[in-house]
């Protein structure tokens, strides 16, 4: 639910939420605005990378009929970071990365539970699009137990080139599907591994799955065809972790 609460809304308000280097999660801007301070604000979203949508006014009043100006912000619950930054550090602990990827995953409920898990297991950061995203919010956190405040979240303008650059940086590819002929047991999914996740409705795009080192599923035996995406997040980590923890035994 959208809640007025959880919004800043006026042109000066959110210019100057920007300005004092708060991360914008969200930001609507009325069709047909003008003026100075319009032109400030836009100014201040290119200079910060902002993504905005253009809508009607009667968008912005869903959520507030205060004197909103044409502007309606969400202020990021989190901190993003960005997969550049991150891997090298990963890679200077010593560590073997683990990434997980979320292709089109829009429920607040599912991002946070699939965080949850990517904890548990030790994954070292989460990545989301831009755009197709659940949006971060208090029921996020709170579905992720908290993880939300500790686990890293890289949100890319292209999911599709990070992983480009996650595959070129050594890492496997790993798409999990909800059918295919291997396995998560029957893969090797040991070493520097991102774990690509896709919407329970659409699944992972195919520029994805043509970037795929392994395609692989869960074997299901009962009436029920496919899994929540959290579920399956955590049974994939949990194989991939197993394997980790047999390679280094041996």
């Amino acid at each position: 639910m959208i809640r007025e609460s959880d919004c800043i809304f006026g042109l000066r308000p959110v210019i100057e939420a920007i300005k004092a280097g708060k991360q914008i999660d969200r930001l609507l801007v009325k069709q047909g605005l003008q003026g100075a301070l319009y032109h400030e604000l836009m100014t201040e979203v290119s200079k910060h990378n902002i993504v905005y949508q253009i809508v009607p006014a009667e968008r912005i009043e869903l959520v507030t009929r205060k004197n909103h100006q044409g502007v309606l912000a969400w202020l990021s619950v989190i901190e993003y970071q960005k997969i550049a930054n991150l891997l090298p550090m990963i890679y200077e602990k010593g560590d073997d990365p683990l990434i997980i990827a979320l292709d089109g995953v829009s429920d607040v409920r599912n991002f946070g539970a699939v965080v949850r898990s990517a904890d548990c297991f030790g994954a070292h950061a989460v990545m989301i699009p831009e755009k197709g995203s659940a949006r971060i919010t208090s029921d996020a956190v709170k579905t992720s137990a908290g993880a939300l405040h500790t686990m890293p979240v890289c949100r890319e303008k292209s999911i599709v080139r990070s992983v480009e650059y996650l595959k070129d940086s050594g890492l496997k590819v790993i798409c999990a599907v909800e059918r295919s002929g291997l396995h998560a047991s029957e893969a090797d999914l040991t070493g520097p591994s991102i774990l690509i996740m896709g919407s329970e409705d659409k699944g992972i795009s195919r520029e994805l799955t043509s970037l795929a080192d392994h395609i692989v599923s869960i074997p299901m035996t009962g009436s029920i065809g496919s899994l929540n995406v959290s579920v399956a997040a955590g049974i994939f980590l949990y194989e991939i972790i197993r394997q980790r923890k047999i390679q280094v035994r041996k």
